[in-house]
């Protein structure tokens, strides 16, 4: 998506290549910077990146307060609010660092997760119809949807703290999807009196939803596992049917960026922080605004987690239903569930020191190693699943997190294709054309809330996925396992 630069931005120093999956955006590419940037790209995708505003979003987060080692882009890099999405900085509570919404986005924790069963495509073949449709049905999608679940103020203020455990809790879940779920599907730290009554009611029945957008639930086949060692750990295999879910913290969420959107203007004035972007307003870690905004997240980040695990649950009752399985003989387990828009406090190495970090994650996902603490046990030996999905028409990837993402981008990696195209123009290029009946010719059931959702998430709006994860598998900051691709797909 290419935007319009100033005169002045267009004579800045131009971005030194570093190797070919590495571009460097030099410390004295805009006034301010504290530290140098990085994106992550090769060639193909540079093309449409240089030059566009996106650069100038990685130059001016390098002007954070306390930002420690460099700015950082992945592969899928696109212009967003603030930080691009695909954006990673760090930055040191003790050097004065700050906590800035911009650095997570809107819609926060929106995330993956990737479900396996025991299924193969001659299983499902002759009941792909009534399962796409039975899953409409059990998720509901579209722009204001309403789910199941009513929570009433005490069940919402259980939901903020306690996540996904709450809906498993409940009857939603077994203790094995908390076990797959980054941080167990919970944060430590979400603060009712932080979230405001306007959030606590968009959250209200929104409960178990996809919302609109990129959001889907996809049934998928495993086409071709690259690494069969990682794959067996994964409990991933040739022909198998998978299951993925792709959604957030839906107006929940929604509202409390925005409420703290207007705070962080606020603070820039009291603590007395000049930056390039308003929109990257922030606050100290350690101020009132910056503890008060990290647990208003931290609220948000666990209602997503609680809104996948809903329809986690309901989307098993609807396998269950159409194929007339139980549980055991379908098999449907939680492979891994991982966030995208987050800022979490962790510890990492820098400079030959163990610092804890507050690491900003926008349209960015982990990639820890084998060995980390954090790391499922199951999967401890091989290394943390990192999960890619593509558009709705190709195909999505599984990797396995590394050590050189450890050491070199706080152990992220890229969470999607990324767009290059704006929605607007998705929806002129699709004009005239039957993108159902496109799917259909490709073997894709396609169902969704309405058609304007679908012309805007064409494939041609998308980067290919297989040009983004080329280039994170060459950089090493994640190694490919599998490529799925979709069979039926629910659009929000």
């Amino acid at each position: 998506m290419k935007t319009r630069r100033s005169e002045d931005q267009k004579m800045r120093k131009p971005l030194k290549r570093l190797d070919p999956y590495r571009w460097e955006v030099p410390i004295d590419y805009t006034d301010g910077m504290r530290v140098p940037g990085v994106i992550y790209a090769d060639d193909k995708l540079m093309a449409d990146i240089e030059g566009d505003d996106v650069v100038d979003q990685v130059a001016n987060a390098a002007t954070l307060p306390g930002i420690v080692g460099r700015s950082i882009a992945m592969p899928d890099i696109h212009f967003g609010y603030g930080l691009p999405i695909g954006g990673v900085i760090a930055t040191d509570p003790e050097a004065d660092g700050v906590i800035t919404p911009g650095g997570v986005g809107f819609d926060i924790n929106c995330g993956v997760r990737l479900l396996t069963t025991n299924l193969k495509h001659e299983d499902i073949k002759e009941h792909m119809r009534p399962l796409v449709e039975d899953l409409f049905r059990s998720l509901p999608s579209g722009i204001g949807s309403k789910g199941k679940i009513t929570l009433s103020p005490s069940d919402a203020k259980q939901v903020v703290t306690k996540g996904a455990r709450w809906m498993v809790e409940h009857g939603f879940g077994t203790e094995n999807d908390l076990d797959h779920t980054e941080s167990g599907g919970a944060l430590d730290g979400g603060d009712t009196e932080a979230i405001s009554k306007k959030a606590f009611e968009r959250g209200r029945k929104q409960l178990g939803t996809l919302g609109s957008g990129n959001h889907f639930a996809e049934i998928q086949i495993v086409d071709e596992i690259y690494e069969p060692s990682v794959a067996e750990a994964f409990g991933l295999w040739e022909g198998q049917i998978t299951l993925m879910i792709h959604s957030g913290s839906r107006g929940f969420g929604h509202q409390v960026c925005t409420d703290y959107l207007v705070v962080m203007e606020q603070a820039l004035r009291k603590y007395d922080i000049h930056l390039p972007d308003k929109q990257l307003a922030c606050a100290p870690y350690s101020s009132p605004e910056g503890q008060d905004y990290l647990g208003a997240m931290i609220g948000a980040a666990n209602y997503a987690w609680a809104n996948r695990q809903a329809m986690t649950h309901w989307a098993r009752e609807a396998f269950q239903r159409t194929l007339g399985m139980g549980p055991r003989d379908l098999g449907m387990h939680l492979l891994y569930d991982v966030a995208h828009n987050i800022v979490k406090l962790e510890e990492h190495t820098h400079e030959g020191k163990q610092r804890r970090l507050m690491v900003h994650r926008k349209g960015a996902t982990r990639a820890f190693p084998k060995g980390h603490p954090e790391v499922p046990d199951a999967y401890r030996h091989v290394g943390q699943p990192v999960l890619i999905p593509g558009d709705m028409g190709r195909y999505s990837f599984i990797l396995v997190g590394t050590p050189q993402a450890m050491g070199e981008c706080w152990g992220s990696s890229c969470h999607g294709a990324g767009r290059v195209m704006s929605r607007k123009a998705a929806t002129r290029l699709a004009k005239g054309r039957s993108i159902f009946r496109e799917m259909e010719d490709k073997g894709i059931l396609l169902r969704a809330a309405g058609r304007r959702t679908v012309v805007e998430e064409i494939s041609e709006a998308y980067k290919d996925v297989s040009d983004v994860v080329r280039v994170v598998q060459g950089a090493g900051i994640a190694k490919t396992v599998a490529k799925v691709r979709p069979l039926g797909v629910v659009k929000g």
